[in-house]
């Protein structure tokens, strides 16, 4: 069924970037992941905004932030790809999102230990062939289902098959295989950085 929604994949103005960021805010409220980086609701709903806002507003030059609009132009979904030789972001575009990072994370030092934990373990094992990393990608709660995760997914596709590479990522969610799986992704590795935190889960995509 066609719900209205589109893609938009020029640059996002700041308004744009700050509502992406709310975005994937709602959509990874109930995370597992971040549920255990921020045990505290209050904590975690002052936090992901700030971090993610720093990611969108921040992605560097080579990452392609892909915006999903409803009918009337509202954001309503977000990826972030980056292509081969782009990952992980090179020192200055990391420094510029620090400031959003550390306002986030400077109340909660536990959480600033344990993401940092988890973010090494994951650069350890990323893939050292040429490939098309999905960074993120987020889906508002009330339309996920519709369609806007697809379209979002089959433009990165698109993109494996035009450089003829392969494609990664990582989930937190188990039941995320199975959308990831249709795609082409296969499980590659569940990683588990802290022993009483949730897993990481690894899929790769290989090239067509």
């Amino acid at each position: 069924m066609d719900h209205g929604f589109h893609l938009d994949a020029g640059a996002l103005s700041s308004a744009d970037a700050r509502a992406a960021a709310a975005v994937a805010s709602r959509a990874f409220y109930d995370d597992v992941y971040f549920s255990f980086l921020f045990p505290r609701e209050r904590a975690r709903a002052r936090a992901l905004p700030l971090l993610f806002s720093g990611f969108t507003r921040h992605g560097g030059e080579h990452a392609r932030l892909v915006a999903a609009r409803d009918s009337k132009g509202a954001i309503v979904g977000i990826a972030a790809w980056y292509g081969p030789g782009h990952w992980p972001l090179p020192f200055a575009d990391q420094l510029a999102q620090l400031p959003a990072n550390v306002r986030a994370l400077y109340r909660t030092p536990r959480a600033l230990k344990v993401g940092a934990t988890y973010l090494n373990a994951i650069l350890k094992i990323h893939p050292k062939e040429p490939h098309w990393y999905l960074a993120l990608i987020a889906t508002e709660p009330a339309q996920q289902g519709r369609g806007v995760g697809r379209l979002l997914m089959d433009d990165g596709v698109e993109l494996m098959k035009r450089d003829a590479v392969g494609g990664y990522l990582e989930t937190q969610k188990e039941e995320n295989l199975a959308f990831y799986h249709r795609f082409g992704y296969e499980l590659k590795e569940t990683v588990r950085p802290v022993p009483e935190g949730p897993p990481y889960y690894t899929m790769w995509k290989p090239a067509n």
